[in-house]
């Protein structure tokens, strides 16, 4: 095997990771096979040109419930209803929920699907970062063989920035928080899948601290703090730049396996994804980026210090330095809380913790965006993997429901103040307009210049189209 870096190093899950790269796995975040690799050094495809140069999604992992929130129906009974009131917005005749007064201040500037639906019952942002939803309940781990998300699309077609990575996944990759109940958890969705994982996303780092101990685990969520971190030479603190540089040479650390390469020449090609590689682990670009000590107090205050907030802060900064596509997580961190995911204590998780903590980092990125002039050419997309069900349980809590859910988008290219699809009387199906996840990532292809129905090889080869179907939603487009 082809050692690149170092000695053995752990990261943030706690795996440790032998030279941190390796030819067979070689990759800034991941693993790289050399065909791929040589591919990857060899394409130089037009770089789209879209209506947005960057989107941040903002996965509400566990999956929101739209009854609580976008879609309440107070005419319902109780037990539908649930125990929040609807408050006016600044849309004449929209209503969403009382503990979202910044949201509904800014409604006018949003536009809200209210119909997303499909039938993948699963905890991961799978379907809605890659349009496919066909994947197992029970895979709980990115496979090779998954398609590729948004970002890796991003990258597969050079629109990577100079000096810095075409996507980036805050504050961790998704299952972190979970892998002490689920060894090994990673789970599906921000990869290059069968791409190859050259095509991953920069994965942030993270060690939230949490200011006391959940009365009841999972259901009594406590707010992690901290901030996500860039790795690798923030995880390698002995690997410096002289020693990087010292290290460029590849040909000298070459197994006898790869003889027959070396003697074929493509190795002047293969020079050149190293040379991106230590552009990218040394760039200042990207370690400014995650510098938040450059804004001030009250816009740190303004966005929250907490992870989340945190996260939203760098995720604004990357925008600034051109970076395609941000996804930013709202993580289930074990027995301190299940974010989302509320079989239970609904309610109360809601109003106490995950609604305070939405109504506060989004509008402060909304605004923060148009303040800086960048809003208009970029999309934030707000929403989960699923919808919650219609009837509260025993527990007072909803439990899985794919068949309904929302998507909250502002930004570039999207109508303002516009609500698309209507639900029936408990928010249970579409009755009107109904939006699958493929339409929904089809629709970010388009505005950010890639043609949805593209076509890229899996591991036969085979042409599968990026969208797996899905077509551009006309009518929200501006």
């Amino acid at each position: 095997m082809l050692t690149i870096l170092g000695g053995a190093a752990k990261l943030c899950d706690g795996v440790t990771r032998r030279e941190l790269m390796r030819v067979g796995a070689l990759s800034l975040f991941g693993g790289l096979s050399l065909p791929r690799l040589l591919h990857a050094s060899e394409a130089s495809p037009q770089k789209p040109a879209g209506r947005v140069k960057s989107v941040i999604l903002f996965n509400l992992l566990g999956g929101p419930s739209q009854l609580d929130m976008f879609d309440m129906k107070p005419l319902a009974p109780v037990e539908v209803r649930g125990e929040f009131q609807p408050i006016a917005t600044s849309v004449p005749g929209l209503q969403i929920c009382e503990h979202l007064p910044n949201v509904a201040g800014l409604m006018h500037k949003a536009c809200l699907i209210r119909t997303v639906s499909h039938g993948y019952n699963a905890h991961n942002p799978l379907p809605i970062m890659t349009g496919f939803t066909d994947g197992s309940f029970a895979q709980i781990k990115a496979e090779p063989t998954d398609p590729p998300d948004i970002g890796a699309i991003c990258q597969y077609l050079g629109m990577s920035p100079k000096g810095m990575p075409g996507a980036v996944c805050l504050p961790c990759y998704p299952g972190w928080g979970e892998s002490a109940m689920y060894p090994g958890i990673r789970r599906p969705g921000p990869y290059g899948g069968f791409l190859g994982s050259q095509y991953d996303p920069l994965f942030a780092v993270c060690d939230p601290k949490f200011q006391r101990e959940p009365k009841v685990s999972y259901y009594d969520p406590v707010l992690p703090l901290g901030e996500p971190r860039l790795p690798s030479l923030d995880e390698l603190p002995g690997i410096t730049v002289d020693r990087l540089s010292r290290r460029r040479s590849i040909l000298d650390q070459l197994d006898i396996e790869f003889e027959e390469t070396r003697r074929s020449g493509v190795l002047d090609r293969l020079s050149q994804f190293q040379q991106h590689a230590f552009d990218m682990l040394t760039s200042s670009r990207t370690r400014d980026a995650f510098d938040l000590d450059q804004e001030t107090d009250a816009l740190r205050e303004r966005y929250g210090r907490d992870l989340n907030g945190s996260s939203m802060l760098v995720a604004r900064r990357l925008v600034e330095a051109q970076v395609p596509f941000i996804s930013v997580h709202a993580e289930i961190f074990g027995r301190y809380g299940h974010s989302y995911d509320m079989h239970e204590n609904n309610f109360s998780m809601l109003k106490e913790y995950n609604l305070p903590i939405l109504d506060q980092c989004v509008p402060a990125l909304v605004e923060d965006l148009e303040q800086r002039g960048l809003l208009d050419s970029t999309l934030i997309i707000v929403m989960g993997e699923m919808g919650r069900s219609p009837k509260v349980n025993s527990k007072a809590g909803r439990d899985h429901w794919p068949q309904c859910g929302f998507s909250l988008l502002f930004g570039g290219g999207v109508q303002q103040g516009m609500v698309f699809g209507e639900t029936d009387w408990q928010a249970a199906y579409p009755v009107s307009h109904a939006v699958s996840p493929g339409d929904l990532v089809a629709t970010v292809y388009h505005l950010l210049g890639i043609d949805p129905h593209m076509t890229v090889p899996d591991r036969l080869g085979r042409p599968l189209a990026i969208a797996h179907g899905g077509n551009k939603i006309h009518e929200i487009l501006s």
